[in-house]
């Protein structure tokens, strides 16, 4: 199993969820912790518990984030007008790793950063290899002429799992995606509870 894979799953054993709704995940068999330890009775988690928990679970489920990328996430969305924790997520699901993996061109957000980093996807007609790149509402996002045959592509798409919410405006073949807004927390089609309320918490604190 490659460390990617082995990150992932590892994700949802710590967090005793299964954060993309993927039917292999190790959680649908066990839904207890790793290790010997991990079948221990639970004691009452402290409220800086719960809040770095929410920030581990937010974080984890965008893939390959580091907490100093996550922080300025943050910063930038308690700097908006607005409610901090709804500009989180709409800063979050704007990352054009983000975009890809809800576009359905992938089947996880560590693939995504990957298809990206690889240089498979445009944004408006220009080549984009920037995970974190920022989508802005009315943005094209494609994936290359040259790599539309991939298998992981036609897989992915092909795949019952998930569909792409409907802040996207969809072409035909679904190589193509227009950004039509950023979302609300209620619009992200997240598979487990996400708190980013908690998270703001947890950094203002």
């Amino acid at each position: 199993m490659s460390k990617r894979h082995s990150a992932k799953y590892k994700i949802d054993r710590r967090m005793g969820e299964n954060l993309w709704g993927r039917p292999k995940s190790p959680v649908n068999q066990r839904s207890y912790g790793p290790g010997q330890h991990g079948q221990r009775r639970k004691s009452k988690v402290s409220d800086f518990g719960l809040q770095l928990r929410a920030k581990q679970k937010l974080k984890g489920y965008y893939g390959n984030i580091t907490e100093k990328q996550f922080r300025r996430i943050y910063d930038e969305a308690a700097r908006r007008k607005g409610n901090a924790s709804e500009n989180l997520i709409a800063l979050l699901e704007s990352r054009l790793d983000a975009v890809v993996y809800r576009a359905k061109w992938v089947p996880t957000p560590f693939a995504a950063r990957q298809f990206v980093n690889h240089g498979h996807v445009l944004v408006n007609g220009k080549r984009v290899n920037i995970a974190s790149y920022t989508v802005k509402p009315g943005d094209v996002i494609a994936v290359r002429e040259r790599s539309r045959n991939m298998a992981l592509v036609l897989e992915s798409l092909q795949s019952p799992e998930r569909d792409v919410p409907d802040y996207y405006e969809v072409d035909g073949k679904g190589m193509e995606v227009k950004f039509v807004r950023a979302p609300e927390l209620s619009d992200v089609p997240f598979a487990v509870k996400m708190e980013p309320n908690l998270v703001v918490e947890y950094y203002s604190s």
